[in-house]
């Protein structure tokens, strides 16, 4: 039986989502950043899309401004870094001070950034993206307790399952990050408070392992990824 409480599994959950809310977004508009220079403009308008999200920035400059800087923008870099830092200061003990740690860092760099250097996108995220890596890998040596790292690592893949299927990657990465995802849920031990539910997995599957079906059906595989685990009725969890 588990001695992880319903609260810290959510928190060790949302840990994993944010910080990899965090790296995505931040290769995404990388490459993004790239398209707009190169070739059009208005393709910032394009990723909006993709989460149902309307043009209230009017350039592509105020758009990338809001998407890596402003914390009060729910889906900025800024804002993914924000929260995981808020869950990783609860789960010190859990992760281990030098994790926390590289979650402060990225911090720093990330509002040490000056709005000239948003110019040369990916020169200048390259750095945050080398801190996460470092994150990553101690929480893979630091963090003892395999329920502990699976739970963060189902934030993790799903997470990074359900903005890979929002921005349209390719199939083959789709179906990949879906392997990936299912073998950390089985690692999770029944009669644990962060089961994830196999219905909502079986449904996933059947449209996942079908790559013309999956074309079709990808608001399905979004409704069941976001059923895979019961919410909490939790009110004071940082989210």
């Amino acid at each position: 039986m588990s001695n992880i409480s319903i609260e810290h599994g959510d928190r060790l959950y949302w840990l994993g989502r944010y910080a990899e809310r965090f790296f995505t977004t931040m290769k995404s508009l990388e490459r993004l950043h790239d398209k707009v220079i190169d070739r059009d403009s208005e393709h910032y308008k394009k990723y909006l899309e993709c989460f149902g999200l309307s043009d209230t920035y009017g350039d592509s400059k105020n758009f990338f401004e809001s998407f890596i800087l402003d914390k009060n923008n729910t889906c900025s870099v800024a804002y993914s870094l924000e929260r995981a830092y808020d869950n990783g200061i609860v789960l010190r003990e859990e992760i281990s001070t030098e994790a926390l740690a590289y979650l402060q860092l990225a911090m720093d760099k990330l509002y040490g950034l000056k709005d000239s250097s948003l110019k040369g996108l990916a020169v200048t995220l390259l750095p945050l993206q080398d801190i996460m890596f470092s994150f990553w890998g101690c929480i893979m040596d630091n963090v003892h307790s395999e329920e502990i790292r699976n739970i963060i690592f189902c934030g993790k893949y799903v997470e990074r399952l359900e903005l890979y299927i929002r921005l349209k990657y390719r199939y083959q990465l789709i179906s990949r990050e879906f392997e990936r995802l299912c073998t950390v849920l089985n690692r999770i031990p029944e009669n644990t408070p962060y089961r994830f539910n196999e219905k909502q997995l079986s449904v996933m599957e059947d449209i996942i392992k079908d790559s013309e079906r999956y074309s079709d059906s990808r608001n399905e595989v979004l409704s069941a990824l976001a059923k895979l685990f019961e919410p909490s009725k939790r009110k004071d969890l940082v989210r």
